[in-house]
């Protein structure tokens, strides 16, 4: 009876494992690339185009997409470019319809640096240096920017504590 059990178990196994998803095929990417670029891309199909000027829309927005996470900007889709689309993600889109700093994206650079101007009574110093450097890396995990800390000087970020534990960042 034993064995009978761990022949179902075992039977089970096999047949979870070979009915999971397979991999995705040329033919279905169209739709992966199309559907996340209308997500985070602000991808509309032209109405009314023909195929030929859905195509070159979409082409701007592939390389849109490149240059925003690095990569090499070609308008194609190759497989660097579909293995970032493939990544699992928050859904905020990466550009948008409206600008918050005024004329489109401030850092027009991947590699920015960051001055602690001072620090909360609330915390060691240790403690703010390594809490600000680890949300630094959650960024850096996910998006093209790279992180350097300075000393000293004007840096592109600009953290400080004010009163009443007020936490201010200055982005210049």
């Amino acid at each position: 009876m034993k064995t009978y059990y761990r022949l179902c178990v075992l039977i089970g196994l096999v047949v979870a494992v070979h009915s999971g998803p397979i991999s995705r095929q040329a033919g279905n990417n169209d739709d992966l690339v199309q559907t996340y670029l209308k997500k985070f891309y602000n991808f509309t199909e032209p109405s009314g185009a023909a195929s030929k000027g859905r195509t070159s829309h979409m082409s701007v927005k592939i390389a849109e997409m490149q240059k925003f996470f690095g990569l090499e900007v070609t308008g194609s889709v190759d497989q660097e470019t579909l293995q970032v689309m493939m990544k699992p993600r928050c859904g905020v889109p990466d550009v948008a319809q409206y600008s918050t700093f005024g004329e489109g994206l401030k850092w027009q650079k991947n590699q920015l640096t960051y001055r602690i101007v001072n620090y909360t009574p609330d915390m060691s110093q240790a403690e703010v240096d390594e809490v600000i450097e680890k949300a630094l890396q959650v960024w850096a995990r996910v998006t093209p920017l790279r992180f350097t800390r300075i000393n000293s000087g004007e840096a592109d970020i600009m953290v400080s504590f004010a009163l009443k534990s007020i936490f201010s960042i200055k982005i210049v």
